[in-house]
């Protein structure tokens, strides 16, 4: 007599809703990184004057500091951080390429499209955020905030067990 086990897995339903509130936590965390980086960026290039595109890292940088901090301490603390440096490595490099492309459209629409107003930046700097913003989403989920593994039901287990227990005592009284 052979048994299987069948796994109890989230429906599509639950994982759809699961992922719905990953995005609505990792919008309210970009939320306060883009306020961060707004903020900045207006003030370093408007205030003091800065290249935008100086301003445009700077004030990224910072915001990318700041979402660290949301992401790893709420958002994503019951992922797997064994290892740690891993992780803000990939971490360091996602949200660089994220700045690189925030950057590089601000840089075309200012230098190639000559937007050059400060309106007209914050508007090149919005849709290079907008952007980065699904590419930062996709790779911090997939490659830098693993999810841990599953933990099977322990009824389950507790089940399964009893039924090899029992099997085995079968096999061992023929």
């Amino acid at each position: 007599m052979t048994s299987t086990i069948i796994e109890a897995r989230p429906s599509l339903l639950q994982r759809l809703r699961g992922l719905s509130t990953e995005a609505l936590g990792f919008a309210l965390i970009g939320a306060s990184g883009v306020v961060v980086n707004f903020t900045l960026f207006w003030v370093l290039s408007n205030g003091f004057g800065l290249a935008s595109l100086r301003s445009n890292i700077a004030a990224t940088v910072v915001a990318i500091a700041t979402n660290y901090l949301g992401y790893r301490y709420w958002l994503y603390k019951d992922r797997d951080a064994a290892s740690r440096r891993r992780e803000i490595t990939l971490f360091l490099l996602f949200s660089g390429i994220g700045m690189l492309i925030e950057t590089g459209t601000l840089g075309v629409t200012q230098y190639v499209l000559g937007l050059d107003t400060p309106f007209e930046k914050l508007g090149g700097k919005f849709l290079g955020l907008v952007i980065a913003t699904v590419f930062r989403f996709v790779s911090y989920r997939t490659w830098v905030f693993k999810a841990m593994p599953e933990l099977e039901d322990p009824e389950v287990v507790q089940e399964a067990e009893l039924l090899l227990a029992a099997e085995e005592s079968r096999t061992l009284a023929n």
